[in-house]
């Protein structure tokens, strides 16, 4: 499986009810999207999630479920 780096962006006063809607409902991931582990900054409304898939076009499907409150970007990792 390839590796992939994903940084989250909150949108400003987003990331309380971003986390809201993760305790109630999780991740989202669809089958086929592997989280790793995740470090996050709440002073500066960013987190990065490591995670693998041996499909690209999974974290945009997932990226839809939460741009409500986050912006993202994704890093393929050699």
């Amino acid at each position: 499986m390839k590796k992939y780096m994903v940084i989250e962006n909150f949108k400003p006063g987003l990331m309380e009810e971003n986390y809201k809607v993760y305790n109630a409902k999780g991740r989202q991931f669809p089958e086929g999207l592997h989280y790793l582990n995740s470090w996050a900054n709440t002073e500066k409304n960013i987190c990065f999630q490591l995670m693998e898939s041996n499909d690209e076009a999974l974290f945009y499907e997932w990226f839809k479920k939460w741009d409500k409150f986050v912006d993202f970007e994704l890093f393929p990792l050699d």
